[in-house]
This record gives C-alpha cells, structure tokens and sequence, in this order.
C-alpha cells in the first residue's frame, strides 16, 4: 500500500516505523526538518519537509496515488483540513486524529465521510476505554473480551511459586484443557511456545480460555489473594482519566489527584459525579496517606510526564497498592517500566496503530489490537467460503511459527484450538501474531483477494 503520514510527532513516527516493516510504501510529512532526519537515515521511508496541508506539498507527496491518508498532527482542525484536501486530491481513504469526543459519535460518522474523512482517532477515548476494562482485575496484566466475552485473551506475570512454573506446556494445557498459553514474553522477547516449553518465574503468559474456567487459571499462576478492584486513586486530570472514570463500572469509586487548580474545577463540573476530585499531587506520599490509599486497590498514573508516572506507580506499590497502571508515552521508557514491575502500562500510539492496521485489512478482519507489552498483534478473524484454513485440521496447515491461533466463536459457543481442530466457514478465531507478522495470516484465510487492500 501507499501511504502517506502527515505530522512526524511521536504518533505520526511510530505509525511510521511499524508500518514500514509491513513492507508497505511510507511517505512521512512534517514542516519541522530535524523531526524527519533520523527516520530518512535509518529506516526504508519516504520524508518531505513542507505543511501537510499545503495543496502543492500534497501533490509532491503523489496523494492522488495515496491508498490511505493518515494525520496525526497536535492540531486536531490542522488534520481534519488536511484530510479534506486530501481526499479531494485523489487519497482513497483517509484518518485524522482528533482530540474531541462529539466526533467519534457513531450519529457523526456520515458527516465526516461526506467532508472526505473515513476514519477518526481518538486514542485518549480508546486508552480510557482500556484502563477501565483491564483496571477491574488486579491480577491480571492485560484482559481482552472477544466475541461479547466468549473468549478471554489474559496477561499475566507469574510469580514466585506458581504452579505452571517449569512444567512442559504439553502437560499444564493438554488438548482437551479449558485454556491455552499463546503466547509468552520471556526475558523481554516475545514467543510462541510450543509443547516442550515450560514457564519461569516473573515471565508475562498470554493465556487464551473461557470465563467458566477464570478461578482455575487465577490458581495455576498463584494469584488466588489478589482483591477486586473496587477502589481507584488516579494521579493527573487528563483527558484519559477522564474518559477512564466515565466508563468504569457503577460499583467502582475514583479519587483523582490534580495539581493544577482550573483544570481540578473542570473536572468536578465535567466527571465530580463520579469521582472525586483532589487538588494536589499524587506523587505527595503523605497526602495520599491523609485520603487513605490504604483502602485501594488499583493506582492509575495518567500524567503526560512518563517518568512521574512510573515513580508515582513505585510509590504506590510500597504503599500496599496491588495494581498500578502507568501512562507511558515515551517508548524508550516501556521495557524499563517493565523490569520495575510496574503492573499495566498503556500506551496511546498503539491504539492508534491498532485501528490503522483495522483500516489496512479487509472486512473479514473484525478487530486487531496492537500490545504495548509484548511486541505482538491479536486478530479477530471471520473465516470466509473457500478460505484455505478451512481444509485441513490446525496441524496439517503448516502455519508459521510466528503465527498462534488461540480459540474461536462457532454458532455463539467458544472453543479453544488445539492442532485436531477443524475450522469451518463462518467462525470467528482469535489469531495471536508476533509483530509484523499479520500479513502471513493471509494465505490462510484469504477466499480469493487477501486480507490485506
């Protein structure tokens, strides 16, 4: 595909690096020039110095040639406009990234196609969206749904004394197992184990199961004391926490810390209803004593600065907190916060590259969600007539290595894959895939064109 990417900010490079690895034709263009010098050096991308939304710098970028226009710019009006013109210039789809929420209503959405803009990012929205799915169990490192919950995706550090450690893959989840390891990060790579392989002691396990059987898999990896959340402490009013707070369940309660005076009122006019609101620091280890962060289960660090947001997680975890979340924007400081063993971290360009990836992929493709912690992708898959997949049972396939199918939906029941299964036309399976390896899915599930535009 090409693909041009207007603004090279942190979203705009990262959006950049991955989707050059999918062997994809990337055109990135930025007005500030050491912004571009690096990438141009070290990486098989396209750059262009000019303004994104000038019509003669868009035409030096061959648009009309453009399979998909993404604008990631700070300025939300800046990428709208961008798009438009864009589109008008011969793009094929277009995606701007937005800072405001009326414009991800589904009742918009038509507006927006008939402006020339087919897709809007909200990654604030969808990284509130996931702290408050994955906040609610304090075990778990990472919690997906599939399928209205049918399948469960499960992340999580094993600790100490846990019963999978060192035992054979081929024993702790043989065929007939009500969950399946898909994935393990070990030593900071990410694998795709195989049944002679065995779990360590602090390794991040990518469980796929069912929810009938979560209390048996809690038990397995040695997390049967871990509480409930039903308390949050949240350091930062950002626009993630906000939207976090809004859609945490009903049963849950918010104290969110924020240091900045005009921006705590706002927020008791805007979320008071659901939280309360603190003006002072999160980081102050007495003030969060004096509002009993005793009594919590989950700390939640959403600040812009990455750096407060790891030692404010630390500061937490000495304070008897169990689950700790940190907002973490720099990607050098990822695997850094993983050896402290700060608990979940979210990271706003992935969710951006997950929907860029869901635009990339055919309408088979009904999810993919990009991890912050593993370098990998989950697919959601809908299996078409004909698809090759369909033919033989998983083991005959002579699937990559690289490639693990986790379960799938048939006729509203789950199943969990093992190598005897057999796939049908109509399921929905759950593919986890080592990063920049989506693309070899699609020989397998391709009726006649490819999953991929």
């Amino acid at each position: 595909m090409n693909i041009i990417i207007a603004g090279a900010g942190a979203v705009g490079t990262h959006l950049a690096k991955l989707l050059v690895r999918e062997r994809h034709s990337i055109t990135l263009i930025d007005n500030v020039p050491h912004r571009l010098d690096s990438l141009a050096s070290n990486f098989d991308i396209m750059t262009l110095t000019g303004n994104p939304l000038s019509i003669q710098v868009l035409r030096e970028a061959e648009v009309e040639h453009a399979d998909l226009f993404i604008a990631v710019m700070p300025d939300e009006a800046h990428n709208m406009t961008s798009c438009m013109v864009a589109k008008q210039l011969g793009a094929k789809r277009t995606v701007a990234r937005v800072d405001n929420y009326e414009y991800t209503l589904r009742e918009h959405r038509e507006v927006f196609e008939k402006a020339g803009i087919n897709s809007i990012i909200y990654p604030e929205l969808l990284a509130g969206r996931e702290i408050a799915h994955n906040v609610r169990h304090s075990w778990v490192r990472q919690w997906w749904d599939f399928q209205d919950g049918r399948l469960l995706l499960l992340g999580i550090k094993v600790r100490k004394g846990a019963p999978i450690i060192g035992q054979p893959l081929r024993e702790v989840c043989p065929p007939e197992s009500p969950f399946l390891v898909v994935a393990v990060k070990h030593e900071g790579e990410t694998l795709i184990p195989h049944g002679n392989d065995a779990v360590a002691e602090s390794d991040l396990v990518f469980f796929m199961t069912t929810p009938n059987y979560i209390d048996h898999l809690r038990n397995l990896v040695g997390k049967e004391g871990y509480p409930v959340v039903h308390n949050v402490f949240i350091m930062g009013g950002s626009d993630t926490a906000t939207h976090a707070v809004r859609l945490m369940p009903p049963d849950m309660t918010a104290k969110v810390f924020e240091m900045d005076y005009d921006r705590a009122q706002h927020l008791t006019e805007t979320i008071g209803k659901r939280a309360m609101i603190v003006n002072g620091d999160g980081r102050d280890l007495e003030l969060l004593q004096d509002e009993n962060i005793g009594g919590a289960q989950a700390f939640l660090a959403l600040t812009g600065n990455s750096e407060s947001n790891i030692l404010a997680c630390l500061a937490a975890k000495r304070l008897g907190v169990r689950k700790t979340v940190a907002m973490i924007e720099n990607s050098d400081y990822i695997s850094m916060a993983e050896s402290l063993d700060i608990g979940c971290i979210i990271n706003k360009k992935t969710f951006a590259a997950s929907h860029i990836y869901q635009m990339m992929l055919k309408a088979d493709v009904t999810s993919i969600k990009t991890l912050t912690i593993a370098a990998a992708d989950v697919v959601e898959i809908k299996v078409p007539e004909g698809a090759r997949i369909t033919r033989h049972p998983i083991k005959d396939l002579g699937l990559p290595a690289t490639v693990n199918l986790g379960g799938l939906v048939r006729d509203g029941k789950a199943i969990l894959i093992n190598g005897l299964t057999q796939v049908k036309a109509g399921d929905m399976v759950v593919a986890f895939c080592l990063q920049g390896e989506v693309k070899k899915l699609d020989r397998f599930f391709k009726p006649a064109a490819g999953l991929f535009s």
